[in-house]
This record gives structure tokens, C-alpha cells and sequence, in this order.
């Protein structure tokens, strides 16, 4: 009797169901005849070693404290690697696998996926989440020895890789031109929301805080994600244009998350930002429909320029028109269904999102574009049909080809 083929994908810095993109990708490879497992590190409530998900089986490894310097990332990154190598050991014999899948970052992931293609013949998918070497500049304002490092990993992530999965166009450039893979071997798979699950909701009217207008942001809070120019920004228009009018919630956590808490005090902002910690599920959404528009405040650079922000989606998916500065990416999604401010200014961040609140036909419009956008744009059956050539091209690859039928004809 033939066995369905199987996969084991890594990801280490966001633990699953809890990371969109992976539980999509694995619910998707489940549903096309695969068997799945995940390994990834714990977070929030999900913290059993191993469970099973929707038929999915989960391994979570310890998650050590977050770097800070050169012998922290070292440190961090060489605990993650030992945990999901044992784990991958652990994996193999309890489930097995055919094909690994590792999501980045950081790029070390391909010694883990490395050791099972060259010793067992496991074809390696890179699923390319994020671009370290400009995001190395993005935060730091430098290049130096470091950026040369993670230039070569990266490379090093791509000779190993059988098939590399891009999050759109530019990452799949960067994967042919800086990564010297075939064109043939790179597929965009885009990071949108499913629509059969990602819906409007009852929404959280106390995060209003009693006020006529609700500004949202979600996200991870990182020193290159611009949070802190959405605070400048709030402060621009109840300090200086004197809005008593509309609140801030801010959704999400991260390593800034600290330092916006600190800046939204001493801006004097406490009762108009609210900071309401990680949510997913049934309370994300509530946030979500609760606002009147959105933020995306990450600042132009070489790095925001090039990556597709899951904001984007989300909030053309479920009506709520927004504001960003001009990034290259950011506006190849949004078009005109989007308001730019000047690059990096909080001030006309603040002009913008007020005109957007104000103007009633403008918001109107800008919904009904974003509608039509995502009608066009985020349809999951074409990602996923993407998502499974790529395995099918990785299967074939394989020294020794799975006995059951590739996926695509499992997916038919």
C-alpha cells in the first residue's frame, strides 16, 4: 500500500498555530494528502513539546531570551538550532518525512535541512520569510563584517535549497540574482489572509475608550517596524491640532514594545494609545473591526521597500481603509487603494490619517477600492496551487521519488 508523501517544516521565531503563514501552509499541505509536522519554539498558551493540531503534528522546543549583541545572537540562535535538529531527529522516527521545509529567519536553518538531503536524500523548500541583510542595515545603519555574514548565509541557504518559496516578486529576484537559483526553482507563494476564515466580527467598541474614531495598528513591534512615528504622529494631532476625538489601539508585541509604552507616557499620551499586548483568533478580529482606519507607519528603506507586510492584506480584506509612507512593495499591493505620507514625516503621517477620518467620501472610497483589490488580489487557490507545484518539483528532485502521487494530483 502506497504511502501519502510527508513533510516536517521548521520555523523559529513564531511558534504555531500562532504564525499565519506556516499554519496556512501547513493546513493547505494536509488537506492536499500530506503529513505534516512543525517544528517550532513555544509562545503564549501554546507550550506542549508535542501536540496534535487539526491533524497536524506540532514539536515546540524551549525559546531561550532574545538576543542582545553578538554573543547573545550566538548564543540564541546555536540553542535553536541544537533544539530543532534533536527535534528533527525526534520527528523523523515518530512521524517521518519525505521533504523538509525551513522558514527563515535566521539563515542556519539549511544545516539542519542540509544534513537530511545530503546524508538521506530529503529535498530541502526554503520558504523565504524575510531578508536579513537588509535588516541588518534597517536597524543597525551599517553594513560592515555582520552584513557580509549574513550575505553568505543567506547564499549558503539557497545552494542547499532544492526549491525556494518567495513572499513576493522582490524576494523572488533576490533569490535568483544574490541567491544564484533557477528561475524555474522559485515560486511566489504570497502571504494572504484566507478568506473562508479571515472575516469581520462583533467589534471591540472599548478600545474606542469612549471616543468618536478608532486609528489601528497590528503587528510585531520591532525597531524597524515605525511604531514609535505612529506615537509621534498621535501626538502631532491631539497635542498640536488639538483632536480629542480619536484613539490609538495598537496590537501586537515585540522588542519595542517597552520603549513605545515609555515614549507614549512621556508624549503625555497614555489615555489616547492603548496597547493591548499579542492577539490572534476570535479577539484580533474583534480589534480589527473595531477600527476606523489603519496605520502601517514602517519607515522607507532599503529593507521596507522590498518586504510585503501581512497589514496590507488584512486590512483591504476586511474593509478598513489606511494610510503607509510610499514603500515600493507596500504600494505595488495597495495601488490607489491607499493614502501616502511623506516619507518618515509623523507630521504628515498625522495630516493623512486626519483627512482620511474627516472625509467621509474618501474613506468611502478608498474601502470599496481596497475591496476590489483584494477581490482580485487574495485568492488562496492561486497561492496554494503555487505552493504545491513547489512540492511537486521538490518530490521530483528527490534520490528516492515518494510512491504515492505527486500533489498535484493529490490536490485535484
Amino acid at each position: 500500500m502506497s504511502k501519502s508523501p510527508s513533510v516536517l517544516i521548521i520555523v523559529e521565531n513564531l511558534t504555531v498555530p500562532l504564525d499565519r503563514r506556516v499554519w496556512q501552509e501547513a493546513r493547505t499541505l494536509r488537506e492536499a494528502g500530506y503529513t505534516v509536522s512543525v517544528i517550532c519554539p513555544k509562545g503564549g498558551k501554546f507550550t506542549a513539546p508535542y501536540e496534535v493540531l487539526e491533524g497536524i503534528h506540532v514539536f515546540r522546543h524551549p525559546l531561550p531570551i532574545e538576543a542582545d549583541g553578538a554573543a547573545g545572537y550566538a548564543l540564541e540562535y546555536g540553542w535553536a538550532l541544537a533544539w530543532e535538529f534533536a527535534l528533527s531527529v525526534k520527528a523523523y522516527f515518530k512521524v517521518g518525512f519525505d521533504v523538509v521545509q525551513a522558514c527563515n529567519p535566521p539563515d542556519l536553518l539549511f544545516l539542519v535541512a542540509g544534513f537530511w538531503k545530503y546524508l538521506f536524500g530529503k529535498p530541502f523548500v526554503f520558504d523565504h520569510h524575510d531578508i536579513n541583510p537588509e535588516l541588518y542595515e534597517a536597524k543597525f545603519g551599517k553594513r560592515g563584517k555582520f552584513h557580509t555574514l549574513l550575505l553568505a548565509l543567506e547564499r549558503l541557504t539557497f545552494q542547499t535549497a532544492d526549491v525556494s518559496i518567495a513572499t513576493n516578486d522582490t524576494f523572488r529576484s533576490i533569490a535568483i540574482s544574490r541567491g544564484g537559483m533557477d528561475p524555474d526553482r522559485v515560486f511566489v507563494v504570497r502571504s494572504i489572509p484566507d478568506l473562508k476564515r479571515f472575516q469581520r466580527t462583533t467589534p471591540a467598541v472599548a478600545l474606542k475608550n469612549g471616543r468618536k474614531h478608532l486609528v489601528g495598528y497590528v503587528g510585531i513591534m520591532g525597531a524597524q517596524d515605525g511604531v514609535d512615528l505612529l506615537i509621534e504622529a498621535m501626538a502631532e494631532l491631539v497635542h498640536r491640532q488639538g483632536r480629542r476625538d480619536i484613539q490609538c489601539a495598537i496590537v501586537g508585541s515585540g522588542t519595542e514594545l517597552p520603549n513605545l509604552q515609555r515614549l507614549t507616557t512621556e508624549r503625555g499620551l497614555d489615555d489616547y494609545v492603548t496597547f493591548t499586548g499579542f492577539q490572534s483568533g476570535a479577539p484580533l478580529m474583534q480589534s480589527f473591526s473595531a477600527f476606523d482606519i489603519g496605520v502601517i507607519p514602517d519607515p522607507k528603506n532599503g529593507y521596507n521597500d522590498k518586504i510585503s507586510m501581512n497589514k496590507h492584506f488584512e486590512y483591504m480584506t476586511l474593509g478598513v481603509p489606511f494610510v503607509q509612507f510610499d514603500l515600493v512593495e507596500g504600494r505595488r499591493i495597495a495601488g490607489d487603494a491607499s493614502l501616502y505620507a511623506a516619507d518618515n514625516s509623523p507630521a504628515d503621517l498625522a495630516r493623512r490619517m486626519a483627512q482620511l477620518i474627516d472625509d467621509t467620501a474618501l474613506h468611502a472610497d478608498l474601502v470599496a477600492r481596497g475591496a476590489e483589490r483584494a477581490k482580485a488580489m487574495l485568492r488562496w487557490e492561486n497561492e496554494r496551487g503555487r505552493l504545491l507545484s513547489a512540492y511537486d518539483m521538490a518530490l521530483a528532485r528527490c534520490r528516492k521519488p515518494v510512491v504515492a502521487g505527486s500533489a498535484t494530483a493529490l490536490s485535484k
